[in-house]
């Protein structure tokens, strides 16, 4: 008929199964890597923050005493470990700890990254192989020097503060780290000692300290007299209201030491504070200093022989006869 409308032709079923697979190309070439990537960041940043905060919740743990070292620290006296030490382990350790999470999570985050790209990661591993070798190779001082500070931190070796021997060089110690440790010596002397060279470690300042006194008295002093006013000093030192609370226990006297040319040697031994036996000690020396002078006790000082001139032995003679001499006997004078 010839007022009849043509109808439109329909699109055949082939034409439309292209279109969709068009528009899922476009999806796949546009937003399937955008979205694995962006899925990737977010998993790898969420990731980062829960472990930083169980991180900082073990290290809360630790400085208050709940868990982890904190425990371990619990059971040993109470002046052997301090609550900033303590913190300093633990805020460093932790420290250490975030840094080592955040490359591994962004080194494995990139690798994944890189594959969703299309980007072959194999060479790259192969390579980063290589170099990380030759880095190991140069860096190996380093890396001894970072694991020597960790554990040295985790071990509480030392802390700021502290009065140390560390071999070539001993002081106070001013500045604690991963690579290097700062120590100021007595005559003002700062000295960087790498951590990875430290080979022993004498602490002076942990737990307690012991004066000891080795105080010469004379030949001709009564030792058992001498012995007791020792003592007498000793603890009248104890009970002193300036000096008293740096003593930790009773003094002992562990009676002679030695006895050399000079005299007889007494040692006296006070236990102290830490940081304080040299204080107690200087006192000491300086009550026993009055004490001898008013009770009359001599010290120790140097004696020697001497041989005057006209007393000295001659030549040998031989016997018999009127020229037979005896060579006069030295005589010892001090």
């Amino acid at each position: 008929m010839l007022g009849a409308a043509t109808p439109s032709p329909s699109p055949s079923p082939s034409s439309a199964a292209d279109a969709a697979g068009q528009v899922g190309r476009w999806f796949d070439v546009f937003l399937g890597p955008s979205l694995a990537v962006l899925l990737i960041v977010v998993l790898a940043i969420v990731l980062r923050f829960f472990a930083h905060r169980v991180i900082d919740r073990v290290a809360d743990g630790i400085v208050s005493g709940r868990a982890g070292l904190g425990r371990v620290d619990d059971l040993l006296p109470a002046t052997l470990i301090s609550t900033a030490r303590r913190e300093q382990r633990a805020r460093t350790t932790a420290s250490v700890l975030k840094s080592l999470t955040t490359a591994t999570i962004g080194v494995v985050a990139g690798l994944m990254i890189l594959d969703q790209l299309g980007i072959a990661t194999g060479p790259l591993l192969a390579s980063a192989g290589i170099v990380g070798v030759a880095v190991g190779f140069g860096a190996q001082t380093l890396v001894r020097d970072v694991i020597s500070g960790l554990f040295m931190l985790v071990e509480d070796q030392y802390g700021v503060g502290d009065v140390v021997d560390l071999g070539d060089a001993s002081g106070v110690v001013e500045v604690v780290g991963l690579r290097v440790t700062r120590v100021r010596d007595v005559d003002g002397t700062v000295w960087y000692i790498r951590n990875g060279e430290v080979l022993r470690v004498g602490n002076r300042s942990q737990g307690w300290a012991r004066a000891v006194l080795d105080v010469g008295i004379a030949y001709g002093e009564d030792v058992t007299r001498a012995e007791d006013l020792l003592l007498d000093v000793a603890r009248k030192l104890k009970d002193d209201e300036q000096f008293g609370g740096l003593v930790l226990e009773e003094p002992e006297m562990w009676g002679v030491e030695s006895v050399t040319a000079d005299g007889v040697v007494l040692r006296l031994v006070v236990k102290t504070q830490p940081l304080q036996q040299w204080a107690v000690a200087r006192e000491l020396r300086r009550r026993i200093k009055e004490r001898f002078d008013a009770e009359g006790v001599r010290v120790a000082h140097p004696q020697s022989a001497v041989w005057v001139a006209g007393d000295a032995p001659g030549p040998a003679r031989p016997r018999g006869g009127d020229d037979d001499a005896t060579p006069a006997e030295p005589s010892a004078r001090r």
